[in-house]
């Protein structure tokens, strides 16, 4: 994942590696891929199993959600207009604790049957 943040603002990299962490708290055998623009967490390998996305940007990280369209969020924090995928776009490590934010990745994860 180090290759990813090369050259990104410390506070970007620093999120991003938080942001990656709470997910493998929350998904502890999650199947990670690494490729050149982010990171895929799974229930198993491939696109079918993808739970998870997290890419670090310029000014902030993006979670990505597969399957986030219709998954409650109260709180407004999915973007996106596609057909199946959300996204969450957090710029600093306090947006890390908002309960909102984990009440999502509770529903992605009961969505997947975890």
């Amino acid at each position: 994942m180090e290759h990813l943040l090369t050259g990104r603002e410390p506070a970007i990299a620093e999120l991003t590696r938080a942001l990656c962490t709470k997910v493998l708290a929350l998904l502890p055998d999650a199947v990670v891929t690494v490729d050149d623009e982010n990171v895929g967490f799974g229930t198993g390998a491939g696109y079918k199993g993808l739970v998870f996305v997290v890419a670090p940007h310029r000014a902030h990280v993006t979670l990505g959600i597969a399957h986030g369209v219709g998954l409650p969020d109260p709180a407004g924090l999915m973007e996106g207009t596609g057909k199946v995928h959300r996204h969450v776009k957090l710029r600093t490590t306090a947006d890390l604790e908002q309960p909102a934010l984990d009440e999502l990745l509770a529903a992605a994860l009961a969505r997947q049957g975890r």
